[in-house]
């Protein structure tokens, strides 16, 4: 098998996002209602969870089949005990060149010197408003702003590169898109703008709640000129944006107005191990259960590969072109955005 392997549409295996816990301590609106991810809601449970052993062993395998970034997401992963040691683990591995986590940053003021010394370098950090009235409405009542933004400043004096993501919706939170904007280009952080995407089936997405890529520029625009630049990589999801006086930077995620699918090289494995090859998938492929069987690595990697080899999803083009199916799909909270 050769190094490397590649979807139907030539996609290659580049990134992997290893989600850790399908638990979080937030329930915002268009990720874990808390009507629907209440009290009784039947949460994985310990024993059907990864360990981390497992994580290090599947991470490698995909290492072997040409990932290069390893993304750990959750739910929030800040809640899994010890997780700097599975951090520690994956980046002494021979082929990562980049280990980030993306979290709601409530818990990050007092993990992040830990990370740090466990070798990670990049956080991304969830936050929708800068007014505490909203933000708590958006996130179930569950967090409070300076919590996060205290987080945030942690991490970026443990050495960490802080970016912030924000989902806008429009009748919620576009009101913010100015004070966020201007406050963390003060203080010299890339902010992202996500447009609000129809993931999983409990948000009760429409479309006329998006605000689009365009309004988003036209807001900031409008007061603090920008200019487009180049992507970083081929396949990177955010549209870069530089202001003009100053050539600080902010991003657009805009897979509802615009299609990213075509460069599209990410999988998704789940905290109890399914493999996900789009973020709307319906359905995943276990990994769990071979790695729990006599399987030995070259099995996993061979079923991964034929997975991979096999994968055809485009889903955001299908939903541009009026082909999305109706169907049940994975939620976000549970393999990670």
């Amino acid at each position: 098998m050769k190094h490397g392997v590649l979807d139907q549409w030539q996609r290659p295996l580049r990134d992997l996002r290893l989600s850790v816990t399908d638990r979080c301590n937030f329930r915002c609106r268009y990720c874990m209602p808390a009507e629907i991810f209440g009290p009784d809601y039947p949460f994985l449970s310990s024993d059907s969870i990864l360990t981390f052993e497992e994580m290090e062993r599947l991470t490698a395998i995909f290492v072997a089949l040409g990932v290069q970034k390893v993304r750990i997401t959750g739910g929030e992963p800040l809640l899994r005990k010890d997780l700097p040691e599975l951090v520690a683990r994956i980046h002494q591995m021979d082929g990562v060149e980049d280990i980030a986590i993306t979290t709601n940053g409530s818990m990050l003021k007092h993990q992040a010197q830990d990370l740090v010394r466990a070798g990670l370098k990049r956080v991304t950090v969830s936050l929708d408003s800068l007014n505490d009235e909203r933000f708590r409405e958006l996130n179930g009542n569950r967090g409070k702003v300076k919590r996060v933004l205290e987080g945030i400043q942690a991490a970026a004096d443990a050495g960490l590169k802080v970016k912030i993501n924000m989902v806008v919706q429009k009748g919620k939170n576009e009101q913010d898109i100015l004070p966020m904007a201007k406050y963390f280009k003060e203080r010299q952080h890339i902010l992202r703008f996500i447009e609000y995407m129809d993931v999983g089936n409990s948000n009760g997405w429409k479309m006329e709640e998006v605000v689009t890529k365009k309004e988003i520029l036209e807001t900031i625009h409008a007061v603090m000129p920008l200019k487009a630049v180049d992507p970083n990589y081929v396949g990177e999801v955010a549209t870069r944006y530089q202001y003009v006086d100053d050539e600080q930077e902010i991003g657009i995620i805009s897979s509802v107005t615009d299609s990213f699918c075509a460069n599209c090289s990410r999988a998704r494995v789940s905290a109890e191990g399914k493999l996900y090859t789009c973020l709307f998938a319906t359905n995943g492929f276990d990994l769990r259960e071979c790695l729990r069987s006599s399987d030995d690595d070259a099995v996993v990697k061979q079923k991964i590969f034929d997975v991979w080899n096999h994968r055809v999803d485009r889903y955001s083009d299908d939903r541009a072109n009026n082909r999305a199916r109706k169907k049940s799909k994975v939620e976000m909270s549970h393999i990670g955005g």
